[in-house]
């Protein structure tokens, strides 16, 4: 069964580290493009890092919001995704989800998160508090 599980959602304290983890089943980062988004209370989904690998190496962005405390790894089968989360703040609360697209189909644009092209994972939530 294709799909995406994650894990890692924790109430965290401001300054604290999360790390969250996206399985992937049915298939393996090296076919799909992956991405990280979160929503927070009230605010509209947002996209925080995106990952794709061709020919053995590895593309990664990161949002300019979070890239000096966040990063995007993934196990050495690249069947599970990271978001590694330092210095975590209030504005960081919220749920997190990772998706995933068949590279093939990827134009290089996220399509409308109701898309049948993008795999969703439920979400995991994240609360940070002072």
């Amino acid at each position: 069964q294709v799909q995406l599980v994650e894990s890692g959602g924790a109430v965290a304290h401001v300054g604290d580290s999360l790390r969250l983890s996206c399985r992937a089943s049915g298939f393996t980062f090296d076919s799909h493009v992956a991405g990280w988004f979160r929503q927070g209370p009230g605010k509209e989904r947002e996209g925080i890092a995106h990952m794709s690998r061709s020919d053995g190496h590895r593309f990664l962005a990161v949002s300019d919001s979070v890239a000096d405390r966040f990063h995007v790894s993934t196990n050495d089968a690249h069947t599970t995704m990271y978001l590694h989360m330092t210095a975590l703040k209030p504005e960081d609360a919220g749920l997190y989800l990772c998706a995933a697209m068949d590279r093939n189909v990827f134009d290089g644009e996220w399509p409308d998160p109701s898309s049948a092209l993008v795999l969703w994972a439920e979400g995991t939530l994240v609360t940070v508090s002072q």
